[in-house]
This record gives C-alpha cells, structure tokens and sequence, in this order.
C-alpha cells in the first residue's frame, strides 16, 4: 500500500472534522429517513405485518425515503427535469446568503470570547434604519442603494454595539443583554410599523410604506429572480471576515481575546476595546441581513412587518456553530442549511402523502448536535484519535467524559 492512499485511508478513519461533519451528515439522513417512515400512515400499517409480508414495508418504506430525499437535491442542486435546471442551485444560494451574513456576525464575536443572541435586534433596528432611508430619500439607483446598505450597516452595529459596552463598561453578560435587547426591538417595531410616519397608508395590516425602487438590489444573471447583489455582498463578506481574523492586527487581538482575556490583557491588549469592536462588526453584519430582507427580493412586500427577522439571526447560531465559526466553514454550512431550505419546500410540495418540512429541521437540528458533540460520533463509528506523531489510536470515550467537556464548555 502506497503512502499516500495509507495517509488518505487514516484520514477517512480518524476523528477529524471532516470526517465527523460527514457522518454527522450521514446519522442525519438516516434518521431524517425514519422520520419520512413514521408520518406515513400506510407505512406504519404495512410496518404492522412486516412479518406476514415483509416485502411491501421495504419496498414502499425505500420508494418513500428515496422519493423524498431525490425530491430534496432536485429542489436543492440539479433538477434534469426542469428547463431551468440550475434554477435549485440559484435558490439555494438565495436561501444561503442572509445565513452567511448571520453566521458570520455569530462567528467573529464568538472567536472573541463572546456569544451573540442579539441577532434579532440587531436585524429589526438594521431594518428600520434602512427601510427609513429606502422611503424617505430621493436618489439614483447606485447611492440609494448605497445609503440603504450603510444604514443597515449602522443601525445593526448600533445595537451590537451597545451590547459590547454594556459589557466592556458594566460587566453585563451579553446573553441576559441581547435577550431584552430582543424583546425591546420587537416592542419598538411593532409600535413603528403603526406609527403615520412608517405604517403604509395604503394597508390595514401592520405594514411598513416599501422602500423606492431606486432601493432595491439589482437583479444578478440567472434564472432565479431573487438572485440579487446581496451575493456578491455575502462573498465579500466571507472574503473581508477571513482576512479580518486572519491577517489583521485587528482579528490578532480578537482571537488573543478570546483564547485567553487575562493573558491578552498582560500583553497589552485592551479587552473592554476590542469586546466592543467585536460586537460592533457583528451588528453590522447583521445589519446586512435586514438589508436583504427589505430591499432584496426575498419580500414581496420591500417592508417592514412584525415577522421580517424571519428566525435568520438565532439560525445563524446554528450555522456558526456548524462552520466552526470559521468564515469558510460558515459559508459552507449556510450553503448546506440553504440546500436543505429549499429543497425541504419541493420535497414537501411534490411527495405523496405529504413530508412535512419539518423533517428539514430536524436534519438541521441533528447535524448540528452530532457536529457540536464530535466525540459522540467518534465513539459511534469507533474513529480513531491521532497522536502528535502521526500514528492513529482507538479511543473510547466514556459518557462522563462527554458530560464534562460539554460542561467545561459551557
């Protein structure tokens, strides 16, 4: 056996992370799979006489859960049958790119040593900011669209930064902080959309006045409609956020923070600064999900309503959590999370009888659960840990041992 293909064999054995993501993938499907099973009726009454006639429960049990998961990547990725046959991939990126924004405001305050839950704030008052501007002010497309982003930009890093002071001057934790911050935004919203100066006077409902067309992203090439600038925002996002904790004197201190405050602030890094700066970027970058909320094509509306965070900015813990709370890897897993999305509503509108969409969550959920307790689905596959020579050991790891990290953790 060459060296190479024994390196790669190793590899696929051991509890690395791409190996783990992969199988937490794999668990995932298979459960996602029972799950199709037992919201069938006819299934689980075939299931009954399995033993009389067990060929009916297989046969109809794979049709059902290939049927699903081929509905799934058609809806997803590739559909042969469509005219439009990338149009699933267009969609999935739609679905990916608030999530990548989300994500990566989760990300950058999270390898500070922070933990932010304020995403809803932060998407509701970057909406009001930017839906104001996108009504109230007159202008050419290119500076329209660029006031709305700014003030998206401003009014999420607004709020995130008011969590970081809150924490840097008072030692306010910034869970307890987000969360009323969350409450009060939502109050303040829906006291907004009813006031004459953003309620639209042509609707009964509680509805925002849209912002101008001159607001609005531009339309990028293909087929999906909702295919907007917000993309190319969303890969230079992922780009700026890379070099930022990479590359930057800036992320340098960032990541020293979060390693280790105490020995940071020994070595002259100023924590209640850069608390603040970390949390600053992060309500930026959710700023940039209310923009694509408002002024993408995501809203048939271009409004504000009591619903238009839309659940991104706690999903976007999740996504965080599964990319490692690394810009690529936080790109990948909204991509995933936005394949499931959209492939979730085909699957659901085109299966007989009906798989409800929520099986997509709970695909969601598990992945996320497998990959945040990698251990769990080492001892599962019996991966092999690698020592610091290179060599590959059988590890077994004890339920206590599990229980402790995840406490160690918290």
């Amino acid at each position: 056996m060459s060296s190479r293909l024994k390196r790669i064999l190793v590899g696929i054995s051991t509890a690395n992370t791409v190996t783990v993501t992969v199988l937490a993938f794999v668990i995932a499907v298979v459960i996602g799979g029972i799950l199709m099973i037992l919201s069938d009726q006819k299934l689980l009454h075939e299931w009954g006489y399995v033993f009389q006639v067990p060929g009916d429960a297989f046969k109809d049990s794979w049709h059902k859960v290939s049927g699903g998961y081929t509905a799934m990547f058609k809806g997803a990725i590739y559909d042969p049958d469509n005219p439009q046959a990338f149009r699933p991939i267009e969609n999935t990126i739609v679905n990916a790119t608030p999530l990548a924004f989300a994500g990566l405001a989760v990300a950058v305050p999270f390898r500070s040593g922070l933990f932010n839950i304020g995403g809803q704030s932060q998407i509701i008052i970057g909406a009001v900011c930017a839906t104001w501007v996108g009504f109230t002010i007159s202008a050419p497309m290119p500076l329209h669209i660029l006031l709305v982003i700014i003030a998206g930009i401003i009014g999420g890093a607004a709020v995130g930064g008011l969590i970081g002071l809150l924490k840097a001057r008072f030692g306010a934790h910034e869970v307890i902080s987000s969360i009323m911050l969350n409450n009060i935004a939502l109050g303040v919203l829906a006291w907004l959309i009813s006031t004459k100066t953003f309620h639209d006077p042509n609707r009964h409902d509680a509805i925002s006045k849209p912002v101008k067309d001159s607001a609005l992203l531009p339309h990028i090439h293909g087929s999906s409609p909702e295919m907007n600038l917000s993309t190319v925002l969303a890969i230079l996002a992922v780009a700026a956020v890379w070099w930022l904790l990479s590359r930057s004197s800036l992320g340098f201190r960032l990541r020293a923070l979060g390693s280790n405050p105490e020995a940071a602030n020994t070595a002259g890094i100023s924590v209640s600064r850069n608390q603040v700066y970390a949390m600053l970027i992060a309500g930026g970058l959710m700023g940039l999900v209310a923009v694509t909320q408002i002024s993408g094509t995501l809203s048939a509306s271009h409004a504000m309503t009591n619903t238009l965070d839309n659940g991104i900015g706690f999903t976007g813990i999740t996504v965080a959590l599964l990319g490692r709370a690394k810009p690529v890897g936080v790109a990948l897993a909204a991509l995933l999370f936005g394949a499931l999305n959209a492939g979730g509503r085909v699957m659901e509108a085109t299966t007989q009888p009906t798989v409800p969409h929520d099986v997509v969550t709970v695909l969601q959920a598990i992945i996320v659960v497998f990959v945040a307790a990698p251990m769990l689905v080492q001892e599962i596959f019996r991966l092999r840990d690698v020592r610091r020579d290179g060599s590959a050991a059988v590890t077994s790891v004890a339920p206590a041992t599990v229980v402790d990290s995840a406490t160690e953790a918290l």
